[in-house]
């Protein structure tokens, strides 16, 4: 089948290799009743798949059923799949046939499915592997002829481990996998689905469309989009509503971007909401490159001694000193620290070299550190909060909070 027809058909926009090969597989198991599993994060278009599948198989004339299986409850979720009985619960006033009833003969999308209870899990399994079904209630055997297509954002190997998704049922459903790339990793597809949405919005509203200067579509492309396409959807029509002017710069795309800061500086953020392993992590991190840096610290200290002893000329004195200012203004940059003083040619001494050292102890106080550069912001821009803010790479929001924290004037 023609992967380009396939989007024009389906509205797709997009030539990332990835893109196209999940078209091609999708178009390939069509036409057999084969199991698949869609795969990938939140807003990445991954029920658009399943249309393609059902349309493009000897099932088409019959129904074609999307589930959300996270937004039913789970007091609820055997009676819509599988139906049930009257009498068989409180309000259960007449027999209720479920989607794997109603579908038959058709095709089932079960998006979010790591979200189903592990007991309804067993009954799906039934149906995949005998396509006998029980309403909720009842006694009596049903057989249904559906296809199942499921589709999750989570990574079902770890729901797996964690004993939260029953491993015989991932191999059932996994028969074929489809994994839809995230936006990031779709080189040149950003802006396409950009253009896109602001003519979509342009015709919706009735005003010109809007485009990007060059400086803002560097941005566009280099954004890292957490929420996939639906954030690029969402921001695209906020962008046409709210902004008068049709051209947009880098500084106004900034504003509708969260969390984007081209220099990010390390944040202590005293939360117990925050992911506590995260930030261990991290703060291991930034240690262990201060004490490994420590370490070249004491090999350089080893080497001037051999200068010294060998009775160096003044160009090799030179060479060395330069070597430890070299790495005391990485050490103080890490540590966002610029209180240290380089040593002289006249200054490479026994005394200097344990200086140095003794400055990358006393520098790993992180709270510290950010307190002073705050502080040395916000005398930098006369106390102006916003400004002090995008210096730092933080939200102003964020900056009043560490202030009232570290109870700076």
């Amino acid at each position: 089948m023609d992967v380009q027809k396939i989007k024009q058909r389906f509205g797709i926009i997009g030539n990332s290799h990835d893109l196209n090969r999940a078209i091609d597989i999708a178009a390939q198991v069509a036409p057999t009743d084969l199991s698949v599993l869609i795969t990938g994060e939140s807003g990445t278009g991954k029920e658009v798949f399943p249309q393609i599948i059902h349309n493009f198989s000897s099932r088409k004339h019959g129904k074609y059923i999307p589930v959300n299986c996270g937004a039913i409850p789970d007091g609820t979720i055997d009676s819509e799949l599988f139906g049930h009985e009257k009498g068989s619960f409180t309000g259960a006033h007449d027999s209720r046939k479920g989607y794997f009833e109603v579908a038959n003969n058709g095709t089932i999308f079960l998006d979010e499915v790591a979200e189903l209870p592990l007991a309804t899990q067993v009954r799906l399994l039934r149906i995949l592997e005998t396509g006998e079904f029980l309403r909720v209630g009842s006694s009596k055997n049903q057989k249904t002829d559906v296809r199942v297509i499921a589709a999750t954002n989570v990574d079902l190997v770890k729901a797996i481990e964690e004993n939260k998704f029953r491993e015989d049922l991932y191999y059932r459903l996994n028969t074929v996998p489809i994994n839809i790339s995230r936006l990031k990793e779709r080189e040149g597809d950003i802006y396409l689905l950009f253009r896109k949405f602001a003519t979509d919005f342009a015709e919706r509203y009735r005003m010109p469309p809007i485009s990007l200067g060059e400086e803002a579509r560097r941005i566009l492309d280099n954004y890292e989009w957490p929420g996939n396409i639906r954030q690029l959807k969402n921001i695209t029509e906020q962008l046409s509503v709210i902004e008068e002017q049709r051209v947009i710069t880098a500084d106004v795309l900034k504003k509708y971007l969260p969390d984007y800061y081209p220099n990010k500086l390390p944040a202590i953020y005293k939360n117990d909401l925050v992911d506590e392993k995260t930030f261990s992590t991290e703060r291991e991190i930034l240690y262990k490159f201060l004490f490994d840096m420590k370490g070249d610290l004491n090999n350089l200290k080893k080497l001037v001694h051999e200068i010294i002893d060998k009775g160096a000329n003044i160009d090799e004195l030179k060479t060395a000193d330069q070597f430890i200012q070299n790495i005391n203004q990485a050490s103080s940059s890490i540590i966002n620290s610029s209180s240290a003083q380089q040593p002289s040619v006249n200054q490479i001494d026994d005394s200097n070299i344990e200086d140095t050292e003794e400055f990358v102890e006393e520098s790993l106080s992180l709270e510290e550190n950010e307190r002073e550069l705050i502080k040395k912001a916000l005398d930098k821009h006369n106390s102006k909060r916003k400004y002090a803010a995008q210096d730092l790479g933080i939200s102003e929001r964020t900056l009043y909070r560490k202030i009232k924290e570290y109870d700076i004037d």
